[in-house]
């Protein structure tokens, strides 16, 4: 029998129900309704709203373009200006329920799946790999969101066709749910970062996602690097990355939350930097509720660091822009852990967003830093 929810609608009169389908665990639409290429976009907007699915009969085109068409009607701006956010932290609180209501609204447009991952719709593309490596392989028929395949799809091609990192001169291939490492800006640190003797003989790396860090270590010339990881997608992506790379035999990735077993005269995390709660797989790797793993990693660094070792945490301010986490914070949080910082490398981010004045939370991106912070034990 399938772990799946059901999803239930009526039809021509007549109950059906079919296995559905989310990533990112999201329960089943309770309300569905059958839509196809005769529906407006007034009309879907409005039942998506309130909270009705439309199961799609149509084109699968026009599917894409009712997408498009519900997107533009959320985004569009109210005619009676809001007051302004009375702090960066009320104007992050309010951009992220805006987020995910958005999300809420463009998921209630649902697509029918043939058992091998088929869409049984005019004109609609050959999504099955990017459902396999997904969802895994089909078993029976289900019912998931268009959104959900377009982030599907593209996270296929991600995979497929790879990031180029400029530290590795190679290219990095991330997975669904796995971040990829478009922000380059924190790989060009630890690429850039001053490396003992001492640490080229082993380094751990904290949360290592994709496996990007650990690889731009391996090419340093770090002769033994283990690589942890939690989530299962991530961990076969990292494997995969590194085998692809070359560097299997090199860098070791275990299943573990943090630390591996012993100390290492280099000990490297790349912890989520907004302590905020994620709202989907991918995000929990930007958000950390509380900021747990970046205070797993510090009150745990002593233990796990050679004597006269380094931690290297990576870490961007935007919390602190934001109003989220101050710096005193921190500096607090590395002093309760019994560390000190030996010294700090930083640089500016230079993806599109931090130039981009339309941006709700553009201040706060404009002043970002990405920053380096070498800690060892006082």
């Amino acid at each position: 029998m399938s772990a799946h929810p059901i999803i239930s609608w009526t039809e021509a009169g007549e109950s059906h129900s079919a296995h559905w389908r989310s990533a990112s665990a999201t329960p089943p639409p309770k309300r569905v309704i059958v839509a196809d290429d005769r529906i407006t976009a007034d009309a879907a907007y409005r039942l998506a709203s309130e909270g009705t699915a439309l199961l799609w009969r149509g084109d699968f085109q026009n599917a894409r373009q009712l997408l498009q068409a519900l997107a533009r009607r959320i985004d569009r701006k109210p005619k009676k200006a809001k007051a302004a956010p009375a702090s960066p932290a009320e104007a992050f609180h309010l951009h992220r329920q805006a987020q995910s209501q958005r999300a809420r609204t463009l998921a209630m447009l649902l697509l029918p799946f043939d058992a091998d991952y088929r869409i049984p719709l005019r004109r609609a593309p050959d999504v099955r790999q990017a459902c396999i490596e997904v969802y895994g392989p089909g078993e029976e028929a289900s019912i998931a969101s268009l959104r959900e395949l377009q982030g599907l799809i593209g996270a296929h091609e991600w995979r497929k066709n790879g990031v180029e990192i400029a530290a590795l001169g190679d290219r990095i291939h991330p997975y669904y749910g796995v971040f990829s490492p478009v922000r380059g800006e924190y790989i060009e640190l630890v690429a850039q970062a001053p490396l003992s003797a001492r640490a080229q003989s082993l380094a751990f790396d904290i949360g290592t996602g994709t496996g990007v860090l650990a690889a731009v270590l391996a090419r340093r010339g770090v002769k033994r690097i283990i690589a942890t990881e939690q989530d299962s997608r991530a961990l076969a992506c990292a494997r995969d990355n590194l085998l692809r790379l070359g560097l299997n035999q090199q860098v070791e990735v275990l299943q573990t939350d943090l630390f591996p077993e012993g100390r290492a005269p280099l000990v490297v995390c790349n912890p989520p930097w907004v302590p905020a709660r994620p709202n989907s797989p991918i995000e929990h790797a930007i958000y950390d509720p509380d900021s747990r793993m970046l205070r797993g990693f510090l009150a745990g660094l002593t233990e796990h660091l050679e004597p006269r070792g380094e931690g290297w945490l990576i870490l961007s301010d935007l919390a602190e822009h934001l109003g989220l986490r101050s710096r005193a914070e921190l500096l607090a949080m590395i002093d309760a852990a019994g560390l000190k910082v030996i010294a700090r490398i930083e640089i500016k981010p230079h993806h599109p967003r931090a130039s981009d004045e339309t941006d709700p939370l553009h201040a706060a991106r404009a002043a970002e830093l990405t920053s380096l912070w070498r800690l060892s034990a006082r």
